[in-house]
């Protein structure tokens, strides 16, 4: 699945010139084994894994993408089967992560500058056309389930969940907690494209909607807005100690690390100097998911775009690094 980046953006070159303070560096390989880069099942983890890859591919590197479930990546970074995991959020992913880092072979390769969220929510034309008096706050749902009631949803309002390969029964558990399992009931999408195509379907027949939905993502700029529960802490999901009494708190705002496999630096050590200076925004990582989402373009496509439209903003990750080499 490996793109090659200096056919797509550079045109076919003995070896990628990259100008940096207008000096050009050759590209040279760290090593003649490919670095494995996971596939999730969303679209900005997607996107940027090729706009990473690409990134290498720019050093001289090559690549390979690697299909792998959410929370068993973790291990198989630590084990040497993946390479590195590039979007791991703090909310629903800490857990795994730092559970393989304390077992060792995974290593902490920094943080995005982007906030995260991931949350139970509504597109703003929800609230604009008053279909829940009172969202965002939580308690407006006693009140409303049934503008939100689907052929699937057993007379019940509905929320749709992503896929439950990601975070479980969290949102079952809260719908519980919150003593809204009389008026809600929790269905999980098959896959993270269905929560957009349900959104666009609600929209066209005017019906309410909630979905899950996180930050950063493209519908930062399209209008959504995040139901506001009772404040997360730590312990209160029932994976985590919790019970029925606390299992209703929301999710928490946080980090969007970057882990590495603790060979990386020594078989590539360019590619994870660039690896740990990267770091996006949100902004950033929103408009990587938009060209999918939004602009239906392919994963691999939109990341060439993307890389040639910001090259402002990844080369200085990978020139000072070449340059530093020489």
């Amino acid at each position: 699945m490996s793109f090659n980046l200096k056919k797509n953006i550079f045109g076919v070159l003995p070896a990628i010139a990259l100008s940096f303070a207008s000096i050009a560096v050759p590209a040279v390989a760290d090593s003649n084994k490919p670095i494995l880069i996971p596939i999730k099942n969303w679209s900005s983890q997607i996107v940027m894994a090729h706009v990473i890859g690409g990134m290498f591919e720019s050093m001289g590197n090559t690549v390979e993408y690697v299909p792998v479930d959410n929370q068993a990546s973790f291990e198989a970074v630590r084990n040497g089967d993946l390479t590195i995991t590039h979007e791991v959020w703090q909310s629903t992913m800490q857990n795994a992560y730092y559970n393989a880092m304390e077992k060792g072979g995974l290593i902490d390769a920094g943080t995005h500058d982007a906030e995260t969220l991931e949350e139970m929510g509504v597109p703003n034309w929800v609230i604009e056309r008053n279909l829940c008096p009172g969202l965002p706050k939580w308690e407006a749902l006693k009140d409303c389930s049934e503008a939100f009631a689907t052929p699937d949803s057993g007379g019940k309002g509905r929320w749709l969940e992503g896929p439950q390969s990601w975070h479980g029964d969290v949102m079952p558990n809260r719908v519980k907690g919150l003593g809204l399992d009389d008026k809600w009931v929790v269905k999980f999408a098959g896959t993270g494209d269905a929560l957009w195509t349900e959104l666009a379907a609600a929209e066209k027949e005017g019906r309410g909607t909630i979905i899950f939905n996180w930050t950063p993502n493209f519908t930062d700029a399209s209008g959504f807005t995040f139901i506001e529960f009772p404040e997360y802490f730590d312990g209160c999901r029932l994976a985590d100690g919790g019970d029925l009494s606390t299992t209703g708190c929301g999710s928490p705002r946080g980090w969007l690390k970057k882990g590495a496999n603790y060979k990386f630096p020594k078989s590539h050590p360019k590619a994870y100097a660039a690896f740990s200076k990267l770091s996006f925004t949100t902004p950033q990582i929103g408009s990587m998911a938009a060209l999918v989402d939004v602009d239906k373009m392919t994963h691999a496509d939109a990341a060439v775009k993307w890389l040639a439209d910001n090259e402002a903003v990844w080369k200085p990750w990978t020139v000072s690094i070449l340059g530093d080499a020489n």
